[in-house]
């Protein structure tokens, strides 16, 4: 085992960007700007199923199903066989390239895709199909910014962030503009990293240095949340749980599945009350 430590241990020093941002972030913004700059430098990758963001594409397999289940659930309308999800309006926060944007537009939802890198979001623009420019949308923004407009504030059936809230600094007032945005019953997606000593060694060590899975400097642990944590700011705000789910990895075959362990990865999706 000290073998084992003595190992990883050269592993652990974070690396930090010096990137200078392109644009200041609002004093009260939850962004981390070191996370800002570490992304900008991945923009260019987000449609390389099989680099940094292989794991991501992967992860389409449980989240889009998750999250068109949830909605058509929650939803009385009748629903278009070929096109599910349309006369929903999502927001998907900290969209990145669009990789899931992108699908959830093709299944008929209104989306708009908000990201704080303005070079991923000309990245998401220049990949949208021209079948999507009437239902797919991207802004250059953060969540804040969206909430600054009090009195024309636009209401959204779903807002989703996927693997976001481990990488800025206030999930609380993160979770409270997610509320100020959605519509009554409206649901919040979010997945996310849980913080224990294996998503730590696993989510971290392991994905980040040894098996690549994600490039060095990703992830910082003490961001990760406890699952027991985001439900109560998300009661705290305004909301009732109703999935609380774990996830899987595998990085040989390239596939997520559910479980019943919230170890590492996990999946919640909130109704505002």
């Amino acid at each position: 085992m000290s073998i084992l430590f003595r190992s990883l241990s050269k592993f652990l020093p974070r690396l930090r960007s010096i990137t200078v941002l392109s644009r200041p972030l609002s004093v009260q913004s939850s962004v981390d700007p070191d996370e800002v700059n570490r992304f900008r430098q991945l923009s260019s990758s987000w449609w390389n199923e099989t680099g940094e963001y292989a794991a991501l594409h992967s992860l389409n397999q449980l989240r889009i199903p998750f999250v068109r289940e949830q909605l058509l659930q929650s939803s009385t309308q009748t629903n278009d066989v070929i096109k599910p999800l349309k006369g929903f309006k999502l927001l998907d926060v900290g969209c990145g390239g669009g990789i899931l944007s992108e699908p959830l537009a093709r299944l008929g939802a209104s989306v708009l895709g908000i990201d704080a890198v303005s070079e991923n979001i000309s990245t998401a623009r220049f990949h949208i199909e021209p079948s999507l420019k009437h239902n797919l949308n991207y802004k250059d923004v953060t969540l804040e910014e969206l909430c600054e407009n009090v009195e024309h504030i636009e209401k959204y059936d779903a807002i989703i962030a996927s693997e976001v809230v481990e990488h800025i600094n206030d999930v609380d007032s993160f979770i409270g503009n997610i509320g100020k945005l959605l519509k009554p019953k409206g649901l919040c997606f979010i997945t996310t990293l849980n913080q224990t000593a294996a998503s730590y060694f696993l989510g971290v060590i392991a994905a980040e240095y040894i098996f690549r899975i994600v490039p060095p400097g990703t992830h910082t642990w003490n961001k990760f949340i406890r699952p027991s944590d985001l439900v109560i700011l998300f009661e705290k705000n305004g909301f009732s749980v109703l999935v609380n789910n774990g996830m899987v990895y595998n990085p040989i075959t390239n596939r997520w599945s559910w479980s019943t362990s919230k170890a590492i990865n996990y999946a919640i999706c909130a109704a505002k009350n």
